[in-house]
């Protein structure tokens, strides 16, 4: 097998069509709808206009979320609220639908898909059709060793990039992505710093499940020490996830760019993916075009790094939970961008204005009358 380098992406991946963003930018001025009436969802509209290369732009209709999930090793510095080697119990309430994301893909009719990529526990515990893509169990806790060795983040990106390529090809015309973990937001945090060039503090935030102010003082010294293991491998992508990621954050790192070669848009949810989308645009610069930011879930490392990728999130309700939650309350709202951008009637053109006037009121067409 040859050796994966992130850095070809930049010459797979194209810019959503300008061209077909503007002729949507026009039809809008065209429409009965004043512009600017409609708020964002004007902005959503041409975006998605843009992605799907087309005018007007075609509905939503096979939304999918997609979920990795896997645990990591800081978590056993006392980072989190929740159990060190406990993300499993997360995706099992996904996959027996009493998690929020769940309930929501259901009333939004939209399929939800777990991948493990590094959970640590038995495989056996879940479905073969989630565990079946493991790269490893778990990962090293990155602020005293590695959290992958590099043959291991080169399988997870390429896992990313399979799962990718197998939604594209299903049909699925907007991925809503989404991570479970336990620790995910320590080392997600640390490649924020890490790339934005930032220091601990700027970037600690309370995780999904909110920690203490004891808990935050540790999380905040392991993305420190994790900080000084990041800057040596600062130049290469691959040895940056091995070195401070891990199996979940490199396969939405593969994932991402694979989706940005396919065409296929994507609604970021939180810190975890926000900072896989700060690798993937070290990769290729052009790939955040192809992603929406579905909500500002109040870390600070995602600011961070949606301010560097100039994403600017759809929703800010203070939805703390993770999962994807956030990202997909965002789904909503771009569905109804493109319905309005597509079915909302245009004005009639001038010289049919100078037609309808002269036309005796009693003869004109009924969707036609005017006050």
């Amino acid at each position: 097998m040859t050796t994966l380098n992130l850095d070809d992406f930049s010459d797979l991946i194209e810019r959503p069509d300008g061209g077909v963003r503007r002729d949507a930018e026009e039809r809008r001025g065209r429409l009965a709808v004043p512009p600017g009436a409609l708020g964002r969802l004007d902005e959503l509209g041409e975006w998605l206009a843009a992605a799907q290369g087309r005018v007007p732009v075609r509905p939503v209709e096979r939304p999918r979320v997609v979920l990795f999930a896997a645990d990591h090793g800081i978590a056993a510095a006392g980072v989190s609220a929740r159990p060190a080697g406990s993300a499993h119990q997360l995706v099992r309430a996904v996959l027996d639908g009493t998690s929020p994301v769940a309930v929501l893909a259901e009333r939004f009719g939209a399929g939800i898909r777990v991948v493990d990529a590094g959970l640590d526990c038995d495989p056996a515990l879940l479905p073969e059709d989630v565990t079946r893509h493991r790269v490893r169990r778990g990962s090293g806790r990155t602020d005293v060793e590695d959290a992958l060795t590099v043959e291991e983040a080169e399988a997870a990106l390429r896992l990313g990039i399979k799962i990718a390529d197998e939604e594209a090809d299903s049909g699925t015309d907007l991925v809503v992505l989404g991570d479970l973990s336990v620790g995910g937001t320590t080392v997600a945090a640390t490649l924020v710093a890490a790339l934005c060039g930032t220091d601990a503090s700027v970037v600690t935030g309370r995780g999904g499940l909110p920690i203490d102010d004891l808990a935050w003082m540790r999380k905040c010294a392991a993305i420190r020490d994790s900080l000084r293991r990041a800057r040596p491998v600062l130049g290469d992508q691959t040895a940056l996830l091995a070195a401070v990621g891990g199996a979940d954050l490199a396969a939405i790192t593969g994932f991402l760019l694979q989706c940005a070669v396919r065409r296929t848009p994507v609604i970021l949810d939180g810190v975890v993916s926000a900072a896989c989308g700060l690798v993937a645009q070290r990769a290729a610069f052009r790939a955040p075009d192809w992603w929406l930011a579905g909500q500002s879930s109040g870390e600070p490392g995602q600011a961070k790094a949606l301010d560097r990728m100039a994403l600017n999130p759809v929703l800010d309700h203070g939805v703390t939970v993770g999962e994807g939650t956030g990202a997909l309350l965002a789904l909503p709202l771009v569905q109804a961008a493109a319905a309005l951008a597509a079915e909302l009637p245009e004005l009639p053109e001038p010289a049919e204005l100078a037609e309808l006037a002269e036309t005796p009121a009693g003869q004109r067409p009924a969707d036609q009358k005017t006050d």
